[in-house]
């Protein structure tokens, strides 16, 4: 395991650890209340745990090398595991619409609401703690399971809070003599629909990563430091292509080379852009450069001094996102129609 994926893995731990915990915290809250809302809340921790102990595997799979079966490593685990999370968080948002809505029509009794709302309270906290520092460390380092754990439990501490305020309500309610029971109901029913779109909006991102949807801030990332690295040797760079695979990127461009260069000299080229990249992204990127040797028309995008040269020089690139990603070679006409467009806006 390298350290950023050994450090997710650890921190899955700590969230499964959590997750039992408040699992049995949230449990004695429903047996002390009777409260259906609570037991929502209760009820979806189990989703936590089940979730949190797929993730731990997932993240276990995906440190795993690469081997002859799986030549790209298995990260691509870490993003079924955030599809079964989703469904198993819509799942659980929909035992708790079920659920409500039977308590709603036969009631039940609710008491010792102090004490079980100081229990929801305090899980709610450590719930929100914990999701926010998965989050936080999943996108730092591009690790899908990670982020879905955390977004899996600040979720479970929203309706928390939600919970907390509507019981808050009936527990005055009761002390003034009013019967507020339908009010629980209700609060469950509300938070076991935002729990259901929770779910589906995990379950949406974890299909794009399927998909392997573009990544803009990896996107961005990876061309500015193409930018920054850029030769004066590299004449154009297009069809740039960017794959995650959990916490590992596939980076794939084409390149323009003066047609006078050496093996040795595009691989020293290649080497010092690797460096470059890792620099950023750290050693979970592997990069792919397709040489492509320049034509006549190329010469209008290339400064250098050439014995070769066909036609004057008129301007580099503008390298970004939209010019990178295009998948064919760039002409001039091409490049000055995008720059007027630029002009115009």
């Amino acid at each position: 395991m390298s350290d950023t994926v050994d450090e997710n893995f650890e921190f899955q731990k700590v969230i499964a650890i959590v997750g039992v915990t408040l699992l049995i915290i949230k449990y004695m809250a429903y047996f002390m209340t009777g409260s259906v809302a609570i037991f929502t809340d209760a009820t979806e921790s189990i989703v936590n745990v089940v979730a949190a102990f797929v993730g731990l595997y997932a993240l276990y799979i995906s440190a795993q090398p690469a081997d002859k079966d799986h030549p790209f490593g298995h990260g691509k685990i870490e993003t079924i595991s955030a599809t079964i999370e989703g469904s198993l968080i819509i799942a659980a948002g929909a035992i708790i619409v079920y659920e409500s809505i039977e308590s709603f029509f036969n009631p039940g009794e609710i008491g010792q609401l102090d004490y079980g709302l100081l229990l929801v309270g305090f899980a709610a906290f450590v719930n929100y703690a914990v999701g926010r520092i998965a989050i936080r460390k999943g996108n730092k380092a591009r690790s899908p399971a990670l982020v879905a754990s955390g977004k899996h439990l600040c979720s479970d501490t929203y309706s928390s809070i939600g919970i907390i305020i509507g019981l808050a309500i009936v527990f005055v309610a009761q002390s003034q003599g009013y019967d507020a029971r339908w009010l629980d109901s209700s609060i469950a029913m509300l938070f076991g629909a935002i729990i259901i779109m929770t779910g589906l909006g995990v379950l949406k991102h974890s299909v794009q990563d399927i998909m392997d949807k573009a990544d803009q801030f990896v996107t961005e990332d990876v061309v500015n430091c193409i930018r920054t690295y850029r030769h004066d040797d590299w004449i154009d760079v297009y069809n740039v292509r960017i794959i995650k695979y959990g916490p590992r990127l596939y980076v794939d461009i084409h390149v323009v080379f003066p047609s006078d260069m050496t093996v040795t000299q595009i691989s020293d080229e290649y080497g010092e852009l690797l460096s470059a990249l890792k620099e950023k992204f750290g050693d979970d990127i592997e990069l792919t450069v397709n040489p492509v040797p320049c034509k006549k028309s190329d010469c209008v995008f290339c400064p250098r001094e050439c014995d070769n040269r066909f036609r004057s020089f008129v301007k580099k690139i503008d390298w970004n996102c939209n010019t990178l990603s295009c998948c064919k070679r760039h002409v001039i006409q091409d490049v000055l129609t995008i720059d007027d467009g630029s002009s115009n806006r």
